[in-house]
């Protein structure tokens, strides 16, 4: 029988020197993190970037299958791409848990080893935050810090006419792991002796358990010497996004149907659904890649990186925004909830 351990027994200052003892600093510009009133930071001259998240059990996750360490990971990930979309370095997180009663000492451990995880991975530095009650569930607030030279920013506003509209990773797996989860968890409500059927869900329930924030192609390229000309991350969807990026730059957009990054396990779990593969890449969200554009000059570095795709480009036409199809027929790009 697992150890459990209830919070009133070890208080709120308890908890959270236990939480925060595993933790150690790997930015030097933290001057002072957990422990006092209020962090400080010292961040050089540089503008510092900053982002909250805000997501709550029921609503942005569902704990009968997402474990605790997973959770811990991705709810940092998730802050972390809005920074990658200023292409900005990430430095610190400020996190807040509400906590009700069936949460033991032991499970939010479990979500903090999941946060130190990706502290790692990252190499940033928990630097405070703030826990209290919560009258049921898990509610989770991330505000995540970083850095970025002023010659170096890259806001939605900036893409021109021509600029060469290009994404990281593929699109649609977080949507099917998703798809695959819920299904699942309907077979064990419906008979709990049933064993879960992921054998071959493994990347898709990856996308949407663990996904990350892609500051690798950021390195890449700040290494070829190239800053995007519009950039954002893709939590609601590659349309969507698109789309902010049109409004933001007062552009239209085309992109290519046989460019859009699709893997083929997100492409046969689709089918199975009864799912389009380009409504679930366009539509889906909470892939967490890139959507970004580069003047033409550019491109030519930006094909040496890997992961990266080129889907089409901007135009000089506001209300051009569209999709051409592989038979080169042209659909509108739309988005459900898009606010143009």
């Amino acid at each position: 029988m697992e150890n459990r351990t209830e919070i009133g027994s070890i208080g709120e200052f308890g908890l959270i020197n236990r939480l925060a003892e595993p933790f150690k600093t790997h930015q030097g510009w933290t001057s002072v993190g957990i422990g006092d009133d209020a962090a400080v930071l010292n961040s050089g001259g540089k503008l510092t970037v900053t982002t909250t998240e805000l997501l709550i059990e029921g609503v942005h996750f569902d704990l009968s299958y997402t474990p605790l360490l997973h959770l811990g990971y991705k709810i940092v990930s998730v802050a972390l791409a809005d920074l990658a979309a200023m292409n900005a370095i990430p430095a610190q997180i400020v996190l807040g848990l509400g906590l009700s009663n069936r949460f033991s000492v032991e499970a939010v451990e479990e979500l903090y080893v999941g946060v130190k995880n990706a502290c790692e991975e990252y190499k940033i530095d928990l630097v405070g935050g703030d826990t209290t009650a919560s009258p049921q569930g898990l509610i989770v607030s991330v505000t995540a810090i970083g850095v970025v030279d002023s010659t170096e920013l890259v806001k939605r506003s900036g893409a021109k006419p021509n600029d060469v509209i290009c994404v990281t990773g593929d699109f649609g797996g977080a949507l099917l792991g998703l798809q695959s989860l819920e299904r699942e968890k309907q077979v064990f409500l419906a008979n709990p002796e049933m064993q879960p059927e992921l054998d071959n869900k493994s990347y898709v329930v990856l996308r949407q358990l663990k996904p990350m924030a892609r500051f690798d192609i950021l390195h890449e390229m700040r290494d070829l010497g190239v800053v995007p000309t519009s950039m954002i991350d893709s939590s609601d969807g590659l349309a969507a996004e698109i789309l902010h990026l049109c409004k933001a730059s007062a552009t239209g957009a085309r992109i290519f149907e046989k460019n859009i990054p699709i893997d083929d396990e997100t492409y046969l779990s689709a089918t199975e659904f009864n799912l389009s593969p380009l409504t679930a890449a366009l539509n889906g969200g909470e892939d967490y890649e890139l959507v970004f554009t580069v003047s033409q000059a550019d491109y030519d570095k930006i094909e040496k990186i890997s992961d990266v795709t080129a889907i089409g480009y901007m135009t000089d036409k506001q209300d051009e925004r569209v999709i051409v199809m592989k038979s080169d027929q042209l659909v509108n790009l739309t988005a459900p909830g898009f606010g143009a």
